[in-house]
Order: C-alpha cells, then structure tokens, then sequence
C-alpha cells in the first residue's frame, strides 16, 4: 500500500509539475502576434481552392517560425477559429507562401505538404 501511495504522489507531482510549464495554446497564439516579427500571410483570393482554410499568418520569434492559421468551423465559412504551429522551417513558409516550387499545386494541398506533413 505504501508503494502505490508513493508511487501515485509521484504521478500527480509529475503531471501538475509538466501541466504547469505547458502553456496553453491560446497563450502562445498571443504571445506570437503581439511579439513575433510578422514574416508574412496568405488569405483571401488566394485560398479560393480551400473550403477549410481561411488564412495563414507566420511570425518569426527567436529564429523559430510561427504558424498561425484559422480554419473554418462551419460549412459556409462565416466562422473560424485560429490555430498554431510551431518550429516551421522558414523554407517551408517559403515554398508554402511565394509557390515558385509547387505553381501548380492549390495553397490547400501545399499546406499539407508543407506545414502539416
């Protein structure tokens, strides 16, 4: 009894000790946009090709690149609710924002190719 008493109180240490340096996702979206260097954004027009993504932000901060986009939420596109990713090579934004790579490909399949996978 002694050890799953121990062995418990470790496991609840741990995780309020990991849950406490985790930011939360929200934070960081802010803490990016209002601290980041703005590198850029695709919107509008440009996404014409994607019923879900509705504009992707990037933000350089301390030489990691930031990802900030908003995906729609509904079927008509009137909502959304932003997202980030984080440690996107700034290639990849590259590649991803200018299209001199893939002309060919809609922003929709280069956001897959570029930023998720």
């Amino acid at each position: 009894m002694k050890n799953f008493l121990y062995s418990f109180s470790l496991l609840l240490l741990i995780n309020l000790t990991v849950t406490a340096q985790t930011p939360k996702c929200q934070e960081l979206l802010e803490f990016v946009v209002e601290n980041g260097s703005y590198e850029g954004e695709v919107s509008g027009l440009a996404l014409f090709d994607s019923s879900w993504l509705k504009s992707v932000k990037a933000y350089q901060y301390k030489n990691s690149v930031f990802m900030v986009y908003e995906i729609s939420t509904d079927n008509y596109g009137f909502s959304s609710k932003p997202y980030i990713f984080c440690g996107i090579p700034i290639r990849n934004w590259a590649n991803f924002s200018k299209g001199l790579v893939d002309f060919h490909l809609g922003y929709a399949k280069k956001f897959h190719k570029y930023i998720i996978d």
